[in-house]
Formats: C-alpha cells, structure tokens, sequence
C-alpha cells in the first residue's frame, strides 16, 4: 500500500460524539446522563429540556452523525483507505462503551478517534478523553482486550473545517437584501463556557486569559473575514460571542451573549448581522435553538436584519479534511515526516494532549495524553 493511502498502524477510526435524544420519552434519561453526579431533579431536567421538547424530543446530532458517517466512509472508499469507521457517544447511543466492545470483538486493536469537537477546552477534549478512559477501564474489567486509543489533533484551523464556514457566511451575507449586506456586521459564535476553564484551556503555556479557547476561535475567525474580504472586497466588522450558557449565575462565564449582542449592535445602528456558529461542528440543537430560535427571534423583536451561516456538518471537504489527519497521524507514528495542514497564525495543533492540559475539575484519569494510563 501507498504511504499515500496507509493507515498503519491504525485498524479502524471511531467518531466520538456528545449524543443526543431521538423522541419525547429519551430527553429527560439523557439529561440525566449529561448531569450525572450533580443530584439535579427530574423537574428540573424537564425544565432544562424544553428546547428539546420543543422539536419533538429529537435532537438533529444524531442524524448528522450518521450524515458525517456516511460521508467519512464514501471518501475513504473513493480514496483507497481501507479503514472501518464506527460512531459511539459520550451520553447516548450508540454509547461508547458499547461501541469500543464492538470494536474489541471485531479484532481492532488501535483505533483512531475523531471528537466532533474542533478546539481546546475541558468539555471540548480533556472530558472526551476521561470518557475513553472510563470506556477502556470497563473493557479491562470484563476481561476483553483493551485497545490503544490515539485521539486526532484538533482541527479548528485546518483548510477542510475553514473553508466551508467561509462559503456558508458568503452564502448568508449574498442571502441579506442588498441595502444592507455591505454595512452587515459578522457574530462569530461559540459555546460559553465558565472563564475559569476558558483560562486554563490547551497546554499550560497557553494559559491566561481566555486560553487556547479563546485564541483559536479568535483565529478562525480572522481567517473567514480575511478571506470575506478578498472574495468580497468588504471589510466586515465583527466579533467573537458566545451561546448556550448553562451555568450557576454567580460563576463568570465568557461574554457577550449573542441576544446581548445583538441588542447593543441594534443600538449601534448596525443595519444587518450574520451569525456564523464557528464553535459547532454541525447544526445540532444548540445552534437550532440558541441561535435559529431564540438569537433569531431576538433579531426580529429589534427589526434587525439576521442571517445564520452554515456549519461544516458533513461537507465532503471536512471529510476529505478528516482523512488527511488519519493518514498525517499514521504516518507520525510510523516514524515518517508529512505535511501537517493548518491555516492561520496557530500552526497545527499537538497529536499528544501534555499533562496539565485542559485540566480536570476533579482528578480523573484521561486516555489518548501524556498522562494516558493505556498507553
């Protein structure tokens, strides 16, 4: 086989999601494991989930990991690597123990993992990681083999995760009635998150203020409005905000919220807003109720012209992008060189998460890192 081509010593690929419900009777037990260990009632998981019930109970991730699925296999039949890709989830099925005890009993013994999580955060890696690890413990328990886990480099700058989000907020301003599209103002969203794991977020080197989280979405983001500009020859003004808060109202969390955003670019005289939700891979339900819903309505309660781009989701480029970081990792294994594709001032991000990156909140155990006990 072509080094072009060859996954060794990888046997298979595992796409590590969130999860979410699929009806009305499977919000309230997936809330549950989302919130385990935090003695949070069942009334207030009700609460807490009525944007679900609000679309029938059904979260969209799941589809659009079983869209991404399909996508990942087609590009790498088409391209000749000969690699099964399998899905498990962090808080519903498939579960990612069933999956890995899958894998196990189909013979994989290194398995390559990509997290629908693109940048550096506790939530957004170190937390997928002492999943895997909580995963690989249940196998040892029961007496199966347990695999080694190698968790891909985050890909937030690389050109098949970036161009795409460049095309949908091409796509959203060219959708904005004309009078207003030269003037309109670009609100680049992610998930908020306390500030206190925003600071201490990516290696130790890069923690301060806002972390590595704060600096690759700043990052992307300045890649999409360079590129806007040269496609466009408008220079947009715009800004990083944040969505979904779900936090203690004490606990600082990162600002501003894209309601109170929009809010104070109304006031400005802004005339038109482009939401590009840069922070989510897909367009699962908090990109289809923080932002198509409530930050849409919001828009609409001030008169202010509001459109919402695209994410990646499973854009044939991410997965053509998402086999390039398969074969990059394989061949870094095998003890070969390569070109390591990344956009922007960052460069390409470690293969190996060091110790002290995106601490814990607690002491836990975490596969796939320097701290790694299955190694």
């Amino acid at each position: 086989m072509s080094d072009l081509c060859d996954p060794a010593p990888y046997d298979a690929l595992l796409l590590l999601s969130f999860g979410g419900p699929e009806g009305p009777d499977d919000v309230v037990p997936f809330l549950a494991n989302v919130t385990r260990g935090r003695g949070i009632p069942e009334e207030r998981l009700k609460e807490v989930g009525k944007h679900y019930f609000l679309f029938g109970g059904v979260s969209p991730i799941n589809a659009q990991n079983r869209a991404l699925l399909d996508a990942l296999r087609k590009d790498f039949a088409a391209h000749g690597l000969d690699l099964p890709v399998y899905w498990g989830n962090r808080n519903w099925a498939p579960y990612l123990t069933e999956t890995l005890r899958e894998m196990t009993a189909a013979g994989h013994r290194r398995i390559a993992v990509l997290a629908t999580s693109a940048y550096a955060s506790y939530s957004g890696c170190r937390q997928y990681r002492e999943n895997l690890a909580e995963s690989l413990a249940a196998l040892e328990a029961e007496g199966l083999p347990v695999p080694r886990v190698d968790k891909l480099r985050h890909y937030f700058n690389h050109p098949g995760f970036v161009t795409p989000m460049v095309d949908g907020v091409l796509a959203s301003l060219a959708d904005l009635p004309e009078d207003v599209r030269a003037g309109a103002h670009l609100a680049f969203t992610t998930h908020s998150i306390p500030t206190s794991a925003a600071d201490t977020s990516g290696p130790a080197e890069a923690h301060g203020d806002g972390g590595a989280y704060v600096a690759e979405h700043l990052d992307v983001a300045r890649l999409i409005v360079d590129a806007v500009r040269e496609k466009t020859g408008v220079d947009h003004p715009w800004q990083l905000v944040y969505q979904s808060r779900s936090g203690a109202p004490h606990i600082p969390w990162l600002e501003p919220d894209i309601c109170d955003h929009l809010q104070a670019l109304h006031a400005d005289g802004v005339p038109a807003v482009v939401m590009a939700p840069i922070g989510f891979v897909s367009d699962h339900m908090e990109v289809l109720y923080d932002l198509d819903t409530e930050a849409t309505a919001k828009a609409a309660e001030l008169g202010l012209p509001v459109r919402r781009s695209a994410t990646v989701g499973s854009d044939p480029r991410f997965a053509a992008a998402v086999r390039e970081l398969v074969l990059e990792r394989a061949a870094t294994e095998r003890g070969q060189g390569g070109e390591r594709c990344a956009l922007g001032a960052l460069g390409p991000s470690h293969d190996l998460c060091p110790a002290g990156c995106c601490p814990a909140r607690a002491p836990k155990q975490a596969a796939a890192g320097a701290d790694s006990p299955y190694a």
